[in-house]
């Protein structure tokens, strides 16, 4: 065994009466008095500060303004949040809109092959230079400098695919009546 659960195991069988009297003492609850000091059972595991300890155990008067701390921190804690025996809405949950999904993934995948048709045009390099900005995690002035050309070449080309996408795919975003 470690010198510091030598520690615990000596606080627990020597003081544990005295750190729960001190702990109700402070709380006026036996069940927030519990909470209190095995808190900071487990925090001195946990912790293994050397210089917490006192002769066979630890330092019972920090062991006393742990317990006190973590109380009022509890009590703030408490004033912050207002604790409701039911919560009850009116609202039911919205069915997932599976035919909205696959619309979205194949509108993606849509996109994905025309970006790739684009290869084959006189429109490559525009959409290559899309693909990096889109897809990566590059910035416009990130992509002009990785290519080694013009801020303003790298956004025409991407306002070029951008709008030519906009001409060619149907938007899943906007919602039929």
């Amino acid at each position: 065994m470690s010198e510091n659960g030598k520690r615990l195991e000596t606080l627990f069988l020597k003081h544990h009466t005295w750190l729960m009297q001190v702990s109700y003492n402070i709380s006026k609850d036996m069940e927030v008095a519990e909470d209190l000091v095995g808190q900071l059972y487990i925090y001195l595991g946990e912790k293994e500060n050397p210089k917490l300890y006192f002769a066979d155990s630890f330092n019972l008067m920090y062991c006393r303004a742990f317990i006190n701390s973590r109380f009022l921190n509890k009590a703030k804690r408490d004033k912050k949040v207002t604790y409701v025996e039911e919560y009850d809405t009116d609202d039911r949950d919205e069915v997932y809109d599976t035919d909205y999904d696959r619309k979205l993934e194949s509108t993606y995948d849509s996109v994905i092959s025309k970006l790739e048709g684009f290869k084959n045009t006189k429109m490559w390099a525009s959409a290559q230079i899309a693909q990096m900005y889109w897809f990566n995690d590059y910035t416009l002035d990130e992509v002009a400098e990785e290519i080694g050309i013009s801020k303003s070449t790298v956004f025409l080309s991407v306002k070029k695919i951008k709008q030519l996408l906009k001409e060619t795919t149907e938007n899943p975003f906007i919602k039929e009546n």
